[in-house]
């Protein structure tokens, strides 16, 4: 059985995410979550658990699981790792080598190891030269893979490209890497 861990970062699209999750559920694949503080502001784990069957995970250090060492275990465990909805903050984070999260640290963990991005966020953000620096920075290591976002109305009422992929897509392109 493959498993996969997906990252949720504090985007509005936070919420299909679900969506995501319960497609590789139902393709058989074993779905362990990571949420960001501020993803859970816009969806709680609650959902994540109910889908997949896991706890989910945020805290890097929860104390009620003192034996486990999370960043470490989902990072053997996972053939690869999704992030998505994933903010501005979190792809400079991992361009800059900053594990200061669960999630952050779950990347750094998981080297060698595909890691599939899909961007959410203002036209004005994806656009921005600071980002698309750190995008061709990590596109340059091989192994991580963005997944376009699309081009839509967006939550701030602006039109243009920075909208999450739709979610058949970004299944699609994870699970087009497995059948490689």
């Amino acid at each position: 059985m493959k498993n996969i861990v997906i990252g949720v970062t504090g985007s509005i699209a936070a919420y299909k995410a679900a969506d995501i999750a319960h497609m590789f559920v139902k393709k058989g694949i074993n779905v362990d979550v990571i949420m960001t503080p501020s993803a859970r502001e816009f969806i709680t784990p609650l959902t994540f658990r109910s889908l997949t069957g896991n706890r989910v995970y945020g805290d890097m250090f929860a104390d009620n699981y003192p034996d486990d060492i999370a960043h470490i275990s989902l990072s053997k465990k996972a053939d690869a790792l999704l992030i998505a909805p994933a903010t501005a903050n979190i792809i400079g984070k991992i361009a800059s080598g900053i594990a200061d999260t669960l999630l952050t640290s779950t990347v750094m963990a998981v080297y060698g190891k595909p890691v599939f991005i899909a961007p959410a966020m203002n036209t004005n953000m994806w656009t921005n030269p600071v980002l698309q620096s750190n995008i061709t920075k990590l596109r340059g290591y091989g192994y991580y893979k963005f997944i376009e976002p699309k081009t839509s109305l967006l939550a701030c009422g602006t039109y243009g490209k920075g909208a999450l992929a739709d979610p058949e897509v970004i299944v699609g392109e994870v699970l087009s890497y497995f059948e490689k």
